[in-house]
Formats: structure tokens, C-alpha cells, sequence
């Protein structure tokens, strides 16, 4: 396990385990953990033996936001107030598009820049009684890594017009419901209910996730027409790789597949 003051790496086998680690704080985010965030997402996406990362907070909250003290200390009424916006929105940006998938393990509050962490993750599991929202209004404050354009991909105008101007915050179940997240449990399940998830991600090829991964993200920045071009060179990319050829391979000889990733 690696060790910082505010962020925490565990490889455990083929799973990158990252906690936000300032429970003083409710995890709450400061440039430095953004910064060693950065990096982290780096090194699991160089690693060829990591194959989920995912993303929680300890002490059974996931994260609160920006550190208000340091917001108001550093960047309020301050000529660099758009920094901080501009480091956010790089590093989730990074952490939408790593190769590697991800999965947030929501617990007590994601609201703010917690929220926005959230939505950067590829899947999200939640406990039951998690307090989830975009919250900046409440704090006449605007999200600056991804409320406007990545909430209404996944829950369309209206949703994210009822999450932004109203400030709610919703439950896990909402969230659920809402077509927010993936799955919600109770909190003696979620830990279970994380691991059935991932165990679906970590048995595929590597190779695979990554071009399919790619692709989908992509998948509503284009027209029909640039999206058929480059699904037609993914398709090849598939056919031409060693973990395609695998696949067929070992389903043909009923047996289960070997990947290398490539």
C-alpha cells in the first residue's frame, strides 16, 4: 500500500483499490490529492496486472467536495479562482478516460467535487442511505469538472436540470432509481455486492476493455455515420488481436480463455 496524506493505493491482485483518505474532512478534495490522483491514474493504467480501479473514501464516506477552508483561503475573490476548476476538470477528465475501468463505492456524502469524482468513474455502487448530489447550488458555487456535460449523457436534461437547481441530495435507492448509478445495498451487503461487480470486469480481455471502453465514450461526441467508421476499425483492431483469436479459440474448445492483453 502506498501512503500519502490525503490518498491511499492498494494493489490488491488484479484490483487497484484508491481511498481518499482526509476523514477530518468528510475526504474532502485538495490539489495535492488531485495531484496524487493524477498520478495514480497514470501508474494503474501502465500497469498490465491491474485490470479495476476502484474508487472510495474511508470511514465510510466517499468525499464532501472541495475543502471549503482551502477554497475560501486560496481561491475565493483570487485572481487564480479558475485554477482550481481547470486542476478538477483535468483529473477527472483523466479518470473518465483512463483505459483501466473504474468503479466508485459511494458511502455517506458525494456531493460537489465528490459528485463529480462519481461521475467520472465509469460504474458506481452505492449503500442504501449514501447522500448524493451536485450540492454546488446550496453554496451559490458551479461545478467546474463535469456536472454540465457528463450528467446529462447519462440522465438526460430534465434529471440534471432537478439535481443542479434543486441542490437534493438522493439516497442510493434514488440514485438507483434515477439511472445514476449501477446498483444500491444495504451497508452489510456493499462490500459483496462490489466484488460480484468487479469479478465481471477482471475476467475479460484487457485489450477488449480498452477499445470497447474507448469506443462507447466516444459514442455520443459524433455523428452516426463517424461512429459507424470507426466501429467498422474497432471491429478489425478485435479480429486482428491475440485476445480475439483467444476468444473464439477457447470458446470452440469449450474452455475458459487465456488472455495477454494485446
Amino acid at each position: 500500500m502506498v501512503d500519502t496524506d490525503h490518498i491511499l493505493l492498494e494493489k490488491d491482485g488484479d484490483v487497484a483499490r484508491v481511498w481518499l483518505n482526509r476523514p477530518h474532512k468528510k475526504n474532502a478534495v485538495t490539489p495535492e490529492l488531485l495531484y496524487r490522483l493524477d498520478e495514480i491514474i497514470a501508474e494503474v493504467d501502465a500497469d498490465p496486472n491491474l485490470k479495476v480501479l476502484v474508487l472510495r473514501g474511508v470511514n465510510n464516506t466517499f468525499c464532501s467536495g472541495f475543502d471549503l477552508d482551502i477554497l475560501l483561503k486560496d481561491y475565493v475573490g483570487s485572481t487564480n479562482a479558475m485554477d482550481v476548476a481547470v486542476l478538477s476538470a483535468k483529473v477527472c477528465d483523466r479518470l473518465y478516460s483512463m483505459n483501466t475501468p473504474s468503479v466508485a463505492v459511494l458511502e455517506g456524502y458525494v456531493t460537489a467535487g465528490g459528485f463529480e469524482l462519481m461521475i467520472s468513474c465509469d460504474f458506481a455502487i452505492a449503500v442504501d442511505d449514501a447522500k448524493i448530489g451536485d450540492f454546488h447550488i446550496r453554496r451559490a458555487l458551479f461545478g467546474g469538472a463535469g456536472p454540465i456535460y457528463r450528467l446529462p449523457r447519462m440522465i438526460g436534461i430534465r434529471k440534471t436540470k432537478e439535481l443542479m437547481l434543486t441542490g437534493k441530495l438522493l439516497s442510493g435507492i434514488e440514485a438507483a432509481d434515477f439511472d445514476l448509478i449501477n446498483a444500491s445495498a444495504p451497508a452489510d451487503k456493499l462490500d459483496q455486492t462490489v466484488e460480484d461487480f468487479i469479478a465481471q470486469l477482471t475476467d475479460k480481455s484487457p485489450f477488449m476493455m480498452k477499445l470497447t471502453k474507448m469506443t462507447i465514450d466516444r459514442g455520443l461526441d459524433a455523428d452516426i455515420q463517424s461512429l459507424m467508421v470507426m466501429e467498422h476499425l474497432a471491429v478489425g483492431n478485435a479480429l486482428q488481436s491475440e485476445d480475439g483469436r483467444e476468444g473464439v479459440t477457447a470458446f470452440l474448445e469449450k474452455r475458459e480463455p487465456k488472455w495477454v492483453g494485446r
